[in-house]
């Protein structure tokens, strides 16, 4: 279950509750990714290796780095999540994005069930400073340099591929552009983002869609703007990044707007 919930003096927060049975697509987030795991176990592929989380951990993923996840030796897991902008969190940097922290874990899922039920706007907020408080205080390794600039040949494909949302160059397109062969581009490219060009697109046209349907767009007319094939295309990659239905993000958002004009 996706919501978003207003922090006073701040950005409005996005929380995810799932049970997750498959494996996200690779993707990032503007955002940091801060959870726990409340049954099961998760792999979670990250900077280049493998880590694990289960009742007790909490999960750390910075802004801009792409990761997956999904199961790990059992038929599903769940958690709770949350993806606090930079400024509730500060410019931390977490050498290790799994750490072992029972009583953080705890607390930050109990703040994370009272933000999501709507429960005393204060209360909430003050468990959630205190709990992203210790976790810095805890588990930070110092502070965190500034996402690195994306440069070169991964920026102007990027800038490229952003421009031609509905008409996408090739790959050989592309790679004609720089004097390269495709694999050469496409190995470059990877490297440096963490995703070839198809997904790091695709998960362009998912923030897009994100934007768009938290302006009251309709799903289906959303899918058409941003370039995807048809409703359902789009609804296979938003579930794959963000484990939830367009339909049921826009509601979700639609439901705070509505809660904050009547309050």
């Amino acid at each position: 279950m996706w919501s978003r919930v207003s922090v006073p003096a701040g950005p409005s927060l996005d929380l995810l509750h799932a049970k997750v049975v498959r494996d996200f697509a690779r993707h990032s987030h503007g955002e940091y990714a801060i959870g726990t795991c409340t049954g099961g176990l998760e792999a979670i592929s990250y900077r280049g290796g493998v880590h694990y989380s289960g009742p007790g951990s909490v999960v750390v993923l910075e802004p801009g780095e792409a990761h997956t996840g999904g199961p790990a030796e059992v038929d599903c897991f769940t958690y709770r999540v949350m993806y606090p902008a930079t400024s509730l969190v500060g410019e931390a940097h977490f050498a290790q994005p799994v750490v072992y922290d029972p009583d953080l874990a705890r607390r930050l899922a109990d703040a994370h069930r009272m933000l999501g039920a709507g429960g005393d706007g204060l209360e909430g907020e003050s468990q959630l400073v205190a709990v992203f408080g210790d976790l810095v205080a805890r588990h930070a390794s110092g502070p965190r340099a500034a996402v690195r600039a994306r440069r070169g040949l991964a920026a102007a494909v990027m800038a490229r591929l952003a421009d031609g949302l509905l008409e996408p160059p090739t790959l050989a397109e592309l790679a004609a552009e720089h004097g390269l062969s495709r694999y050469q581009l496409l190995r470059a490219f990877t490297d440096e983002v963490g995703m070839p060009p198809y997904a790091w697109l695709a998960q362009h046209r998912v923030a897009r869609a994100r934007t768009l349907l938290e302006r009251g767009g309709r799903p289906a007319e959303v899918a058409t703007e941003v370039g995807f094939a048809d409703q359902a295309h789009l609804t296979r990659w938003f579930r794959r990044v963000l484990m939830v239905t367009p339909a049921a993000y826009r509601n979700s958002v639609q439901d705070v707007r509505r809660r904050s004009a009547s309050s």
